[in-house]
């Protein structure tokens, strides 16, 4: 085994260990947390196209039913509903298998598909397939159009319990200004919270489709819990904003720009943001405004501390 395989899965046997350990004592929103943002670490592998990949096919078939798994107790976590939950006793039988992956060769012990949430383009790629930036017509569609199914937006979070001293933000998204705002078919914002590294800090979340398009505006009005009080996000950390839309010669949800907000701009009441262009910088290294155009994303912050 080579040292970037073995790292990876001591990373990933310590995730879902913490996983499980926050489940079994009853700390759901903790536990959900560690769920998806591992779920999204192995879809990503299960997903890589490049060569040196550590895992074979078949093996990358086994981390992505694992990921759904993970996605599937998750949810039951948040159902109230008892029927048909994939519990926690069945999510650890999966531990062994994850950790020896390299070598596992039986069958999956769950009736489950690798379904992956959405298509994870490398850095550049979306760049690389949408050749021109606002006009697709007469382009040639590019990509597999059967896999990566979209994924289904409107994966919103409840806020979580309150804590003494503690403080969570409820973001409103309120709009977004784009020159072709009426040409986006089926937008929705994805809200994340990165660390300098671009790891996500808390569970990925998506807005529902937006509510109208007016101008060259995009309406959404939508409130977004972050998943973490703020006092425990890490120094540096950022909470991302992409705007997606779809794209039906391409057969594919598509980031069309982004947006984010630092630590020292959470404050109470409005504010706007600028829009960069696309792909997503979740280190900020390289950022280009999209446009010279006064458009913005327009947000409403409110902060609760007990």
């Amino acid at each position: 085994m080579s040292e970037a395989a073995r790292s990876l899965l001591q990373r990933w046997g310590a995730s879902f260990r913490k996983g499980t350990d926050f489940d079994s004592w009853g700390q759901l929103v903790e536990a959900i947390d560690e769920y998806q943002i591992l779920a999204r670490h192995l879809q990503k592998e299960a997903q890589s196209q490049h060569n040196n990949s550590e895992f074979t096919e078949d093996q990358k078939k086994t981390i992505a039913k694992i990921a759904t798994c993970l996605e599937l107790r998750s949810a039951a976590l948040q159902s109230t509903q008892s029927q048909e939950e994939f519990k926690l006793e069945d999510l650890k039988k999966l531990e062994p298998i994850l950790k020896n992956i390299l070598t596992y060769n039986k069958e999956f012990p769950f009736d489950v598909q690798p379904v992956p949430l959405r298509k994870i383009l490398a850095p550049g790629e979306e760049e690389h397939l949408e050749f021109e930036e606002d006009d697709e017509e007469g382009g040639a569609g590019a990509g597999s159009p059967d896999s990566f199914p979209a994924r289904v937006p409107g994966t919103l979070l409840p806020r979580l319990p309150s804590e003494p001293g503690m403080t969570l933000l409820t973001i409103n998204i309120e709009k977004i200004g784009l020159k072709d705002a009426g040409q986006c078919i089926d937008p929705y914002i994805t809200v994340s919270v990165k660390d300098l590294n671009g790891i996500d800090l808390t569970p990925v979340q998506d807005t529902p489709v937006a509510l109208r398009k007016e101008d060259t505006y995009v309406h959404f009005n939508v409130d977004i819990e972050i998943q973490k009080h703020i006092e425990r996000l890490t120094k540096g950390a950022a909470i991302f904003f992409e705007f997606k839309h779809y794209k039906p010669k391409k057969r594919f949800t598509s980031t069309k720009c982004f947006a984010f907000m630092e630590m020292d701009e959470i404050k109470p009441g409005a504010i706007v943001i600028e829009l960069y262009k696309k792909p997503t910088d979740f280190k900020r290294k390289k950022l280009q405004l999209l446009t010279k155009k006064p458009l913005y994303l327009h947000l409403h912050q409110t902060l609760h501390k007990e």
